[in-house]
């Protein structure tokens, strides 16, 4: 239903490629599909996601707060309304500029994993809450964090303790086990060393009361990810486990979950070509690329579905396929297979499938001269005026 409404609207307007359009009806209804498996859970959008102004109008109209990473993003949250409470601050590399800049806004929720970040936090945002970030280990995720956020359970106690001492609101902790991560038992070991984080502190009259368990729920691209549900189940299993006494208060970021499946891009083909005469793979040059929406393919990380929009009679073949610049890197697939039909030629257009999340906000500013990512968004299946 989704793509047969995005469908029609680029067979009535037909904007030029590569576009992406947005049908937020979708949006609005993974948001509330988020709400009713988490119930209770705060949800904050992770704005960086898709930070389209129809978008976080939609979240914003679904009952949904926002998890933002800097200026731009508060700035356009509370534009479209949003009430600056429902914000966090999920970012844990702030200057002290900006967080002055949010504190002065209203914001007043800060995420952080270090000791001097927490002292600026004292400074320019006193009296704050704020969570530590935990650095979990856990199944690898599809676009995994590696160790650049979160701090060992140990320190993470020692920072608590001294947000107390430095007049902060030591609110809990939180934790983010990657982007679409498929491995529902992921949320175990952050569950888990958050309970002793909590327990600890208890131990020294420090009572915490929000976990925040970040986002990184999947959603299908080539392959299968679990539902929502099977998510949902999987987590509260391990909350009931390591919270036998109660549970906290709890803390979504979902981004991916709520916008990916929302999202169509439209992409025309550049150029078919072959390195020899009896080379068996064709490169495939599209309109788009990874610095123009396509960033999630580095490492070929994300698999995007393609289905060809012009018709083609015949047999379909292997693919490599690339993006329009001069960059040697601009290549989406070289060793994860794709095939194409045979007949498949230049003008030809090809939709690429679930591609709401992290595209036009990856987009370039201007490689190669190519403008970013241009987005249209539906309601109604009619679009949207920004």
């Amino acid at each position: 239903m989704t793509f047969d409404r995005i469908r029609s609207f680029l067979t009535e307007h037909a904007p030029a490629t590569p576009c992406l359009v947005v049908d937020t009806d979708t949006v609005a209804a993974r948001v509330r599909e988020l709400a009713e498996r988490f119930p209770g859970a705060r949800l904050c959008y992770a704005v960086k996601a898709n930070p389209e102004p129809a978008v976080v109008r939609t979240v914003l109209a679904a009952g949904a707060g926002f998890d933002v990473a800097g200026r731009a993003e508060i700035e356009l949250c509370l534009a479209e309304g949003a009430r600056p409470e429902s914000l966090s601050y999920g970012n844990t590399i702030k200057k002290p500029a900006d967080i002055a800049f949010a504190h002065a806004r209203g914001v007043r929720e800060f995420v952080t994993d270090a000791e001097d970040d927490l002292h600026r936090l004292a400074r320019f945002a006193p009296g704050a809450q704020v969570c530590v970030r935990l650095l979990v280990d856990g199944p690898a995720s599809v676009t995994p964090f590696g160790r650049k956020f979160g701090c060992a359970p140990q320190l993470a106690v020692d920072l608590l303790r001294r947000a107390a001492e430095l007049g902060l609101d030591p609110a809990g902790v939180s934790f983010h086990v990657g982007s679409q991560q498929l491995d529902l038992s992921a949320w175990d070991n952050g569950i888990a060393a958050a309970a002793k984080v909590f327990a600890e502190l208890a131990s020294h009259g420090v009572r915490l009361r929000r976990l925040n368990l970040g986002g990184g729920f999947g959603v299908p691209y080539t392959g299968p990810a679990p539902s929502l549900a099977e998510y949902a189940e999987a987590v509260h299993r391990s909350l009931r486990s390591h919270f036998p006494a109660g549970l906290p208060e709890l803390v979504l970021e979902p981004g991916r979950a709520a916008v990916a499946e929302a999202g169509l891009i439209r992409t025309e083909v550049v150029l078919v070509s072959r390195r020899s005469a009896g080379d068996e793979h064709r490169w495939v040059y599209l309109d788009i690329g990874r610095y123009n929406g396509l960033a999630e393919t580095e490492n070929e990380a994300i698999a995007y579905q393609f289905e060809p929009v012009t018709h083609r009679t015949g047999e379909d073949g292997p693919v490599i396929i690339a993006g329009p610049t001069c960059d040697g890197d601009d290549v989406l697939y070289q060793h994860t297979p794709y095939r194409l039909p045979l007949e498949l030629r230049t003008g030809d257009r090809l939709d690429i499938l679930n591609a709401g999340a992290y595209t036009a906000s990856y987009s370039s500013v201007s490689f190669n001269g190519i403008e970013p990512l241009r987005t249209y968004c539906l309601a109604d299946g009619k679009p949207l005026d920004e």
